[in-house]
């Protein structure tokens, strides 16, 4: 992880009149730079499917692809305010939930949405997972 700057310091915020989140953080602000990382799905770097029928191994791949994507822009997940996850069913949500926590701090964890969804643009595909960040200036 790279050293945080007090410019793009992440603040999560309990709003306190909603239920606790599970995993998750109702309300991250913070400055710095914006990124946009689209939604990765389980590909290596020339194109194979990882992890067919594996959700974990699946779950891996994404999350390894996302950490490049961050890098690509001089960070990691420490700056990811939030995450949103596609899922073809939402019982590979333990899976996935175990390697995000080996990825971003599970006592900050960035603001999510899950949402199950008809399918992705492969059907051997069990998630796509998407990434807002905010970078250091």
């Amino acid at each position: 992880m790279s050293e945080q700057s007090p410019v793009s310091e992440l603040s999560h915020v309990d709003p306190g009149n909603v239920a606790p989140g599970n995993g998750y953080t109702h309300v991250v602000t913070g400055t710095g730079r914006f990124a946009a990382i689209s939604g990765q799905i389980a590909l290596d770097e020339n194109g194979a499917i990882v992890g067919e029928g594996d959700p974990e191994g699946q779950a891996r791949q994404v999350f390894e692809n996302l950490r490049r994507c961050l890098a690509a822009v001089g960070t990691g997940f420490e700056h990811v305010a939030k995450l949103t996850f596609y899922v073809t069913d939402l019982g590979v949500l333990p899976a996935v939930r175990v390697v995000r926590d080996e990825y971003v701090d599970p006592a900050k964890p960035p603001a999510s949405t899950a949402v199950q969804v008809t399918a992705l643009v492969r059907p051997e595909l069990l998630m796509e997972i998407e990434a807002l960040a905010l970078i250091p200036e």
